[in-house]
Order: structure tokens, then C-alpha cells, then sequence
């Protein structure tokens, strides 16, 4: 089984963070395709990012359409592009947020989000409503670290996304924690170990989900809203994002 598990910004030092989470929650015999989107931001913290990072992850979902990949992971938190990477695919796409949610929700009665700046908050505030999780969520906490701060030693990170996930299990009363950055992926298991309660990482999530519903069979339907895009021309810089069969 071959998974592509697409970083949609650009800074490939995150990529291989996310690489390596992918690869020790991944089954033997699965192979990870790692990807850095080829343009777009080099960190995205907000709906603009969110809006331009989607072309470069498009571009990786096609790439790996050609490469015969049979499922893809889509490594940020804000699940850009969700919806059309999946139009673009045969196989499942899981986006990180989605997969953590759920499996938060099969953990225990109440999680909180931890994520990085106070304006990604409201983004994921977005997600929970969208994926139907407000009687699960108990809280979507922010950090205020950019995303880049978190591969920096001077932030001082590690600890004041402890604090955060301390004072979420205290004051939110939460059973569970998810973290809400794919550049926080190599701290689920210390953070674990520290709090002694389920700590969410999203991306090996997300994995084993995909290894799931590729391992039953089970792929993106292409009936309705989800099948393959209209074929029509783009005009301008983005002519050659056309689709193609």
C-alpha cells in the first residue's frame, strides 16, 4: 500500500517532522510518500494561506494519481483543500483535523484542541462545527506560537504547549487532547507520557485510517459532488490546473 502524505506548505524541515510521525504509525508493508507542496506558503496560519497552499496540494494529489498512490493524508491542521483533493483522487484523502477529532471522540466524552496562533483558532472552531464535533470539543486553545516557532529551540514550544494542555485537562475538563499543527506531530508521545491521558497527533491518525478503508476496499465515491472535476479550460496562470482524465 502506497500513502502520500502531502505537507501543503513549503517548508520542507516540517515535511520531514510530518514524514517521520507518518512513518512510525504506518503498518509494515506501507509505504510513505512524503511531499512538500511545490508553492504556496512556507506556513499557513490564516484563510489566505489557506486559499493559496490548496494549489500546490492539488498539484501533489495529481502527481500521485499518476504515481498510483492508494491514499493520500493531507498534513495540516485547517484540512485545506479537503473537498477537492478528494474530487481529484480515487483513493480515500483523510485530512489531519478530521481523523484527530474523530478519533478523540472514541477516547473520550470531552477533548481540547491545542493549536498555535490565536487567529488558527477560529479556523478550527470552523472544523468543529463543520465535522459535528461541538459535544465532543470542549475547547480549541491557542498557543500563540507561530507555526514555524515550533522547530525553533529559542520558543520555547515544548512548554507552553504543556502548559496548554494542562490547563485544557484542569479548567475545560477534557479527557483528551488533539494537537492542532502538523509541525506538532513528534511531541504526541512525550506530551502523553507527561499528561497520562490520550494525546491526539494527527497525522499517524490519519494514516491508519487511510490503511483502514484502503485495506476494506473502500475509496472516494464518484458519484455527486465528489466525482472527478468537470473537464473545461482555465484561462490565465492557472491554465494548466485544467483537469485532465
Amino acid at each position: 500500500m502506497r500513502i502520500k502524505v502531502i505537507n501543503p506548505n513549503s517548508t520542507a524541515s516540517m515535511t520531514a517532522v510530518i514524514a517521520a510521525a507518518a512513518r512510525a504509525a504506518a503498518s509494515h508493508g506501507t509505504e510513505i510518500v512524503a511531499a512538500t507542496a511545490p508553492c504556496g506558503p512556507v506556513s499557513i496560519e490564516g484563510h489566505y494561506d489557506e486559499a493559496v497552499s490548496v494549489i500546490g496540494l492539488l498539484e501533489e494529489i495529481r502527481s500521485g494519481e499518476r504515481d498510483g498512490c492508494d491514499g493520500y493524508v493531507v498534513a495540516c491542521f485547517g484540512d485545506p483543500g479537503l473537498l477537492a483533493a478528494r474530487e481529484a483522487a480515487r483513493g480515500p484523502v483523510l485530512g489531519i483535523a478530521e481523523a484527530a477529532m474523530h478519533a478523540a471522540s472514541f477516547l473520550a466524552t470531552g477533548f481540547s484542541v491545542v493549536t498555535t496562533l490565536g487567529r488558527t483558532r477560529v479556523i478550527a472552531e470552523h472544523l468543529v462545527r463543520s465535522y459535528g464535533m461541538e459535544h465532543h470539543c470542549r475547547r480549541v486553545r491557542a498557543t500563540d506560537l507561530a507555526v514555524l516557532e515550533l522547530d525553533d529551540p529559542a520558543s520555547d514550544a515544548r512548554a507552553k504547549i504543556l502548559d496548554a494542555c494542562r490547563r485544557a485537562l484542569d479548567e475545560d475538563g477534557s479527557g483528551a487532547i488533539v494537537l492542532g499543527c502538523a509541525g506538532m506531530a513528534d511531541l504526541a508521545a512525550d506530551l502523553q507520557g507527561e499528561l497520562g491521558v490520550p494525546v491526539i497527533d494527527g497525522v499517524g491518525i490519519a494514516v491508519r485510517f487511510v490503511e483502514a478503508l484502503c485495506g476494506l476496499g473502500l475509496g472516494t465515491s464518484k458519484r455527486g459532488d465528489l466525482a472527478f472535476p468537470i473537464r473545461k479550460p482555465f484561462a490565465g496562470a492557472l491554465a494548466d490546473l485544467a483537469w485532465r482524465d
